[in-house]
């Protein structure tokens, strides 16, 4: 089993073409070159722009790897069979890459190896010579055939023995060398009658190969003339694709003998080769025909031997070159290289939408090519390069008007007669954002019950788009006016997809007896295009009773931030708004809304338990400090509701929570004055033992005195409704679906109540005040005495 060294070569590269260099028969899989390194690409080029092969021929022998950016033998490669004796054998194929669209040519030429010893047609090779023949005459031989090209191919010959012949080597006028035995010395029949010689033909291979026949020659008596051809080479044009039998030329050969020694027979010899069974000769008279399809795209011209023997045994030996004419026996073919199947309406003058390759196998007139489009359609097409057009736009584009084209082009040659090819190509023009919303009326004017529920439907607008698709998907918004000195937003929001404006809290009439806000439209395109429109909310009076909020406990003197840290998970429970309604029954039913948030993308509030969770994961774009507004409304007619703002401090550490609540106050006087206090400590140490025990004595006296004070006042409590435990209405809409538990702490001055809310252990409460700052968990909280004693912040 042989080794087979690979040598892969980079000819060259220039202006979007590289060259290579294979030998035949590498295994598949073998590497030809790294197309990345010699076209100055990399591999995210070639997935990003979807790299091909595009060969004209349907096989491919050379494939791509777009991971390693490689160019590999994917078929077993035969020089022979795919060029036959053509040098050089070349593959060509395009590499075509897309946004932007990229085109390069490869050459992979492919290099033969000495794979074939010369081999002989025949096994034997016989003649019968006169005795009379005289020296320096000649005697065709069969060329050996090699299929290798180069120095790979068939190189010299040798005889022997050469006691009566030589051999003596022809060029051909087609470039072909052929062999004659020439006789050196007269024969002798008497002496011997019988020559046996081996023709042995050699390759120029490494190692080198070679191939040998037997002569055997039989010495006949006393023809001593051989015939003699006309001419020695005959010359004849014959039309591709002629019929069999159709007749090529009449070779004609005299020998000067007489009698049976003068009668000539043609035959076609052996040496010919491949074309043998493409053309036949009557053996009397000299006419060749043709036996086989003569096509011009495979072969233009043919030579062929002819022998002339008389009954002797001698013979001559002459060429028939023949010319093959081209006719244009083939249709343009086109094909499609890359097609982009829908642009958008906007696209600019020259934008490419395919790329054709458009080839004839005829030469000349025959296989010169012409590419149009049918008429009326905004689009033209040119060429690139050799066999390469590109289809572009020649006008501007409008879907409104056409939403669809069919492209026929038609690639023509210039024969006669002439032959063409068409191909339909069908291109969508996808819509562009180029027409804003339009309302259905310039303003509107809408009727609103004052004491409304929250959320209550008041007013729908509705405008429509000419565009398609996204661009034509409206979304409303409530552009941010100031209604009152107040953001519009705070009264009123707008469905996004509906165009519905609601209320987001309860009017009075009283206050403020009608609203004038603008409401835009924006449809989806990017980038999006937008109309207003005023629309005026009157206010009709009704009476009204708000819900109350229980927690969190909104104070002017402290502001409450539930904290949440940057790793929570989505649907982290950050706090829980608690409400009660003096009222009793479904007017009692409380529901929660979120009307205001700093991010309305990260937190969500339950609506009937009023549990504030997260909805996506935080991330570092989100601001430390976030300000939620949750609307509590009752079930009644008319419905009533009341809001709470609660404070979300985005962060992991408190420092981070400080830095960005900047109206709390630090004590920094103890900070600056660190020295001065603890001079001060020394010298009044004396004195605050003393002031310890009067304040014990205080405090004792201070509790006994509260807690009379305390059930002397219980009666002016604020009357809670009760509710069984585990209470639930039918609905599932109650205010209290599940246990909760609250402590109420009221002193001698009832507007300084607290109330105190049993939550899980995990959720913590940062309480910051103007005094400094405190942080208690709800797991410390429970670890508090349950005395009669209330934390005042």
């Amino acid at each position: 089993m042989r080794l087979l060294v690979l040598f892969v070569f980079v000819l060259g590269v220039a202006h979007g073409q590289v060259r290579y260099s294979i030998p035949e028969e590498m295994n598949k899989g073998s590497v030809v070159g790294n197309i990345v390194q010699d076209l100055g690409l990399d591999v995210k080029r070639l997935k990003a722009g979807r790299a091909r092969i595009f060969t004209e021929d349907s096989r491919e022998y050379i494939g791509l790897n777009v991971d390693k950016g490689t160019l590999v033998v994917r078929e077993r490669i035969d020089r022979e069979e795919l060029c036959a004796q053509v040098t050089p054998c070349s593959i060509h194929f395009q590499i075509i890459l897309e946004n932007p669209m990229e085109l390069h040519r490869i050459d992979v030429e492919i290099v033969d190896i000495n794979d074939h010893a010369p081999v002989f047609t025949r096994g034997e090779i016989s003649f019968q010579i006169s005795e009379m023949a005289l020296p320096g005459a000649k005697f065709s031989l069969d060329n050996a055939q090699d299929p290798d090209v180069g120095l790979n191919a068939l190189q010299r010959y040798t005889l022997h023995p050469t006691d009566h012949f030589s051999l003596k080597e022809v060029a051909g006028n087609d470039g072909l060398k052929y062999i004659e035995m020439v006789l050196q010395t007269p024969l002798d029949r008497e002496n011997k009658e019988e020559h046996i010689l081996t023709l042995v033909a050699f390759d120029g291979g490494t190692p080198q190969k070679s191939g040998n026949v037997k002569i055997t020659v039989t010495v006949m008596d006393a023809n001593d003339n051989a015939p003699v051809f006309s001419l020695p080479v005959y010359r004849v044009s014959l039309l591709e694709n002629s019929p069999k039998g159709t007749y090529v030329a009449t070779v004609t050969a005299t020998d000067k003998d007489k009698g049976t020694n003068a009668e000539v027979t043609y035959s076609l010899s052996q040496s010919t080769g491949k074309n043998l069974n493409l053309f036949n000769i009557d053996p009397q008279s000299g006419n060749i025909a043709v036996n086989g399809v003569l096509d011009f795209e495979k072969s233009k011209h043919f030579q062929i031997t002819v022998e002339a023997s008389d009954k002797g045994g001698l013979t001559d030996s002459s060429k028939v070159v023949i010319e093959l004419v081209d006719i244009n026996d083939n249709a343009p073919v086109i094909s499609l290289i890359s097609f982009t199947h829908a642009i958008p309406e906007d696209s600019s003058l020259e934008t490419m939408i395919a790329m054709l390759n458009i080839k004839d196998l005829d030469s000349g007139e025959n296989g010169q090519v012409t590419c149009s489009l049918a008429p009326g359609v905004p689009f033209k097409i040119r060429p690139t390069s050799s066999n390469i057009y590109s289809l572009v736009t020649s006008q501007l584009l409008d879907r409104e008007k056409i939403s669809e084209y069919n492209i026929t082009v038609t690639a023509a040659d210039e024969g006669s007669p002439s032959l063409s090819t068409s191909k339909t190509l069908t291109l969508k023009i996808s819509d562009v954002n180029d027409n804003a919303p339009v309302f259905q009326r310039q303003s509107y004017t809408a009727y609103v019950l004052e004491n409304n529920t929250p959320g209550v439907s008041v007013f729908a607008v509705t405008a429509s788009d000419r565009d398609s698709g996204n661009n034509a998907r409206i979304s409303y918004f409530l552009e941010d006016v100031l209604v009152n000195g107040v953001s519009a937003s705070t009264y009123f929001s707008v469905h996004a997809e509906s165009g519905e404006i609601l209320a987001v809290r309860s009017f009075d009439y009283e206050q403020t007896k009608e609203f004038n806000i603008r409401v835009k439209a924006q449809d989806g395109g990017n980038p999006p295009l937008s109309s207003n429109v005023s629309v005026r909310i009157i206010i009709q009076d009704q009476n009204d009773n708000a819900p109350q909020v229980l927690y969190p406990v909104q104070t002017g003197s402290s502001a409450v931030a539930e904290m949440v840290p940057r790793s929570a998970d989505v649907g982290y429970l950050v706090t829980k708004v608690v409400a009660v309604d003096v009222d009793s029954g479904q007017n009692a039913w409380l529901s929660y809304k979120l009307q205001k948030a700093t991010d309305r993308a990260l937190f969500e509030v339950g609506l009937q338990n009023g549990e504030i969770r997260t909805v996506r994961q935080v991330t570092d774009k989100d601001a430390v400090k976030q300000k939620l507004t949750v609307v509590v409304e009752d079930n009644g007619q008319p419905s009533r509701s009341a809001t709470v703002n609660i404070n979300v401090a985005v962060a992991d550490s408190f420092p981070e929570v400080l830095s960005e609540f900047t109206d709390f106050k630090h004590d920094k006087d103890y900070n600056d004055n660190l020295t001065f206090y603890l001079v001060l400590a020394l010298a009044v140490v004396s004195f605050l033992f003393i002031v310890s025990i009067i304040a014990i004595l205080s405090v004792k006296c201070y509790r006994w005195r509260r807690e009379r004070m305390f059930y002397k006042s219980g009666a002016n409590l604020p009357v809670i409704p009760y509710y069984p435990p585990l209470y639930a209405d039918v609905g599932g809409t109650g205010t209290l679906q599940h246990v909760y538990n609250y402590e109420v702490c009221r002193t001698t001055d009832s507007r300084k109540s607290d109330l105190k809310y049993a939550r899980p252990s995990s959720e913590s409460i940062i309480s910051l005040d103007t005094s400094g700052t405190q942080t208690l968990t709800h797991a410390q909280m429970e670890k508090l005495t349950n005395e009669d004693q209330c934390l005042e912040y």
